[in-house]
């Protein structure tokens, strides 16, 4: 980690001489984050443990969710505590150092896992609309599992690039990168549209009834919702980003960049909730582990 390095990244931080610009914009992010990272621990935890306890839910889905699930409570775990650590650091104008560069890289190992996670959750179903009964033969539990693990050791070895390669040799390569995986997800996404329109008017056309079917469309509107609020949480920070390496930072840039990252954070909360909004299955889950939880709460008090 080279002191040339740090000096690239420090760039899109606010300096020690703008901590009065910034002072109620870093206490209102510090305390945001406390409160997310709080929701998301505790939300994907629940979440995880019910999704293991859904059986009807697919096993290639299931694991797809499952480690989108573990991404965000990484963000929760670690990503948001030391965010807050780092801000109150710099309202004190404590030496940050090179901890600003860990900082990133577990932005980049968890949120690049979650990028891939939800570009390989639209890939599946659109392999379970088009391949239909080929689906189960082709897209396996254990080469999902392969995927996942390759997804994750991918983003270890991207974050790590922070260490040794050049920000301005870097930045072009993860903005394209990140562009094409959304470019390509939105793309699938039509195509599983146009797939179901089409096969729902066959359906009709024919008058019979199939479940198997309802059930997969219920499943699929459920990961588009997953990779619309991504995309909503996401696209603020890629945006103040590229205006960033454009334009260069200022005040009005550095601000909106701490709430950014915010946003970003808020998607790992969000998410559970998409799952046991979307899906049924899930959500009983859900609130059978909350309603034991709270049956064991009240036989354990006096």
């Amino acid at each position: 980690m080279t002191k040339s390095s740090c000096e690239v990244f420090a760039r899109y931080f606010p300096s020690f001489s703008e901590v009065e610009d910034f002072y109620w914009a870093s206490i209102a992010n510090c305390v945001f984050n406390s409160f997310l990272s709080y929701t998301a621990i505790m939300l994907n935890i629940v979440t995880i443990h019910a999704m293991k306890k859904t059986s009807s839910l697919p096993k290639t889905l299931k694991t797809l969710l499952l480690s989108l699930a573990v991404s965000d409570v990484g963000v929760g775990l670690l990503v948001q505590p030391f965010y807050i650590s780092l801000l109150v650091k710099w309202i004190q104008q404590s030496n940050i150092g090179c901890s600003r560069m860990a900082f990133i890289i577990i932005v980049f190992l968890f949120c690049t896992a979650s990028l891939l996670g939800v570009v390989a959750i639209s890939v599946d179903r659109f392999l379970a609309i088009h391949l239909h009964l080929r689906y189960q033969e082709l897209v396996t539990h254990k080469r999902v599992a392969v995927v996942v693990i390759s997804i994750w050791l991918l983003s270890a070895f991207l974050s790590l690039t922070v260490l040794w390669v050049p920000s301005d040799i870097r930045s072009p390569f993860i903005s394209i990168g990140t562009g094409i995986c959304l470019l390509v997800t939105i793309l699938l996404y039509i195509r599983i549209y146009l797939a179901v329109r089409r096969h729902k008017n066959q359906i009709q056309a024919l008058q019979v009834q199939n479940p198997n079917f309802v059930s997969l469309i219920k499943s699929t509107v459920s990961t588009f919702w997953v990779y619309l609020v991504f995309l909503v949480c996401y696209l603020p920070m890629l945006i103040c980003l590229a205006v960033v390496a454009i334009y260069g930072p200022n005040i009005t840039l550095n601000r909106l960049l701490l709430f950014a990252c915010t946003l970003v954070f808020v998607n790992s909360s969000l998410n559970p909730v998409i799952y046991c909004w979307k899906i049924r299955n899930i959500r009983q889950a859900v609130m059978t582990i909350l309603r034991n939880m709270s049956w064991h709460k009240k036989r354990l008090s006096p």
